[in-house]
């Protein structure tokens, strides 16, 4: 399994920006797609953003879709989300995942999660 370390999360105002990087260890990394899910407090997870292991394909939950970009760089073993434009509902634990296969937006397809990075957004 790969193990996964995100960072980056932090307290900012609404409309500013934020990049989370999740590093993993292990030599197959670019055999993952990779997922960011998020949850907020008394919310169950969710999807917000996938790549495909060669980046060629990405998918975006609606609330983020023209906000946030997922890329990666496989030679750093390391998959980024940008957000931009912050808002308060914004504000959750987001989590990297990786998924031994297709790319989906399913978090029971994915087997190895990092601990979190905690974004807060304030108005």
């Amino acid at each position: 399994q790969v193990q996964l370390v995100e960072s980056g999360g932090g307290l900012v105002q609404a409309g500013d920006s934020l990049r989370l990087s999740c590093a993993a260890s292990g030599r197959t990394f670019s055999s993952y797609a990779m997922g960011w899910f998020r949850q907020a407090p008394g919310k169950e997870r969710e999807f917000v953003a996938g790549i495909s292991w060669s980046g060629s394909t990405t998918y975006y939950a609606d609330s983020v879709k023209g906000r946030f970009t997922i890329s990666r760089d496989n030679a750093k073993n390391t998959v980024y989300l940008q957000m931009n434009s912050l808002k308060p509902e914004d504000t959750a634990a987001y989590y990297c995942a990786a998924s031994w296969g297709l790319l989906t937006t399913q978090a029971q397809e994915y087997r190895s999660w990092g601990q979190g990075t905690q974004v807060t957004v304030s108005s």
